[in-house]
């Protein structure tokens, strides 16, 4: 995909025509492309730089097991990890540019990005007309994601009670932020089945966020009884969500859970008020 260039940073710039010259002097590297908010056009004040490169089948192997020593032709990394990743690596340079090289061979490529991307090098016509697809889970993936986060909460939700009960506010706290987390994945799963949940990463961009602003509420201070006014929040919201939710995809609701965690989370405000 070409689009209009459109302005980057100076230092992005330089990385970018650093990666290009990298590209073209390597006789491994076939295709080189650039992905990320500068290929979609919506770039802001703080993109990083998504780069993506093939290499020649029979070179694949080799580049890979030597790709940090490539990501040092563009800058000097004070980060580089490809947290377990087969196909990228993340960086950090020294000048601030953060990014990403993900790296296919010619016979398999299309794997290693989704969405648009700007051709910056082809030396074979590889990229000519190709697409790079967005994943979408498989159902019966998104099923047991749905299956866990029903389920879960309410286990999330006694460590929650025992925390506050044995008075450690920390944990407590600690636990108020998955059950929060838990719901912020069922609006998601609600307003797109087939997108992956992935908590608050540009939850803005996955779903209207007015749809999570009963949840604002609940970012309370580490103190008993607010946490457990906000507890009371997260746990309405969630029953709006997830019994329909497991209803729609086939998942078994429980209710039986349900009441028994209801049941000590009302008599643990009782205790308190008493």
């Amino acid at each position: 995909m070409n689009e209009p260039e459109i302005q980057r940073p100076h230092h992005h710039q330089v990385v970018i025509d650093r990666f290009v010259a990298a590209c073209q002097a390597d006789e491994r590297v076939v295709a080189a492309f650039l992905g990320g908010s500068y290929a979609r056009g919506t770039a802001d004040a703080y993109p990083d730089v998504d780069l993506g490169l093939i290499t020649t089948d029979a070179a694949y192997e080799a580049f890979l097991a030597g790709r940090e020593a490539f990501i040092r032709r563009l800058g000097e990394p004070v980060f580089l990890e490809d947290f377990g990743s087969a196909v990228t690596l993340f960086f950090i340079l020294a000048d601030g540019t953060e990014g990403e090289l993900a790296c296919g061979r010619e016979s398999q490529f299309q794997h290693i990005h989704a969405g648009p991307h700007r051709v910056l090098l082809d030396k074979k016509g590889l990229l000519a007309g190709a697409v790079f697809p967005w994943p979408e889970v498989a159902q019966v993936e998104q099923i047991e994601t749905l299956h866990r986060l029903v389920y879960w909460f309410w286990h999330d939700l006694s460590h929650f009670m025992t925390a506050l009960g044995r008075g450690q506010p920390w944990w407590a706290y600690g636990q108020l932020e998955i059950l929060r987390l838990d719901c912020v994945n069922l609006a998601r799963l609600r307003h797109n089945f087939s997108a992956e949940a992935e908590g608050y990463e540009k939850v803005e961009q996955a779903l209207p966020v007015e749809q999570l602003s009963a949840l604002q509420a609940t970012f309370c201070p580490p103190e008993p009884g607010a946490m457990l006014q906000a507890a009371l929040v997260i746990v309405r919201f969630y029953q709006e969500l997830a019994p329909l939710l497991a209803r729609t995809h086939g998942v078994i609701y429980p209710v039986d859970l349900e009441r028994v965690m209801v049941d000590r989370l009302e008599k643990l405000g009782q205790a308190r008020l008493s």
